[in-house]
């Protein structure tokens, strides 16, 4: 599978991950980008042995969008550390049923059923909080930015059904959602401080071009 690098150096490696893979690899052994980009690195650089690669945030299997791998321990820990204390910026595009109000502060606490990987909206969870802007309705549809102030488990989905505006083709958690939709979620922007270089970098993508997306264009 070839992967869109959209930016690389000796510390951290900025990719468009496809829609419907996994971040990494797990109980369906299916194609990772993970292991498809450690791959990437022990081909371009013919590296033996095993290719150091760190995970530091994630997006939901049928998510797609920017995200940025660390190629080294210390860049790893140094953008670790960025997401903790949340100067890691993450932005993303969703497209949710419903007119939605013009913006918005969701704050709520979220918690993970580990058994059935489902959230939902419990006292007992984790504070989750994120803003939003509209920037068109058209056709029954409203097409948001959105800026994550936490890094929960499914957090956008749950909290925008809770809301009362689930998004369009979450077959989780939009009751109406039907087979074969593509969730209108999109990891359009990032930015951070580069772990070396202390350089504020941005990295930006282009509204995708598939349904319901390309309504809006």
């Amino acid at each position: 599978m070839k992967i869109n690098i959209i930016y690389e150096d000796n510390h951290v490696l900025v990719v468009e991950k496809p829609i419907n893979i996994p971040v990494q690899e797990d109980n369906t052994k299916d194609m990772d980008l993970l292991n498809i980009l450690k791959q990437y690195i022990k081909e371009k650089y013919n590296k033996p042995g095993n290719v150091y690669l760190g995970l530091v945030h994630r997006l939901d299997r049928p998510v797609g969008g920017i995200m940025v791998f660390a190629k080294t321990s210390k860049a790893s820990s140094r953008l670790s550390e960025q997401i903790r204390n949340k100067t890691f910026k993450k932005t993303y595009n969703a497209v949710v049923i419903g007119n939605i109000c013009q913006s918005k502060i969701l704050k709520d606490k979220l918690l993970k059923d580990s058994k059935t990987n489902i959230v939902k909206v419990d006292n007992n969870g984790k504070e989750a909080i994120l803003s939003f802007e509209k920037i068109d309705y058209k056709d029954n549809m409203s097409l948001i930015n959105i800026n994550l102030e936490t890094g929960r488990s499914h957090q956008i989905r749950v909290q925008f059904s809770h809301f009362g505006y689930p998004l369009y083709g979450d077959n989780k958690y939009n009751t109406n959602a039907k087979s074969g939709e593509q969730i209108a979620l999109f990891a359009k922007r990032i930015e951070f401080i580069h772990p070396t270089t202390k350089k504020l970098l941005t990295f930006e993508l282009d509204l995708p071009s598939r349904y319901p997306f390309n309504i809006f264009k």
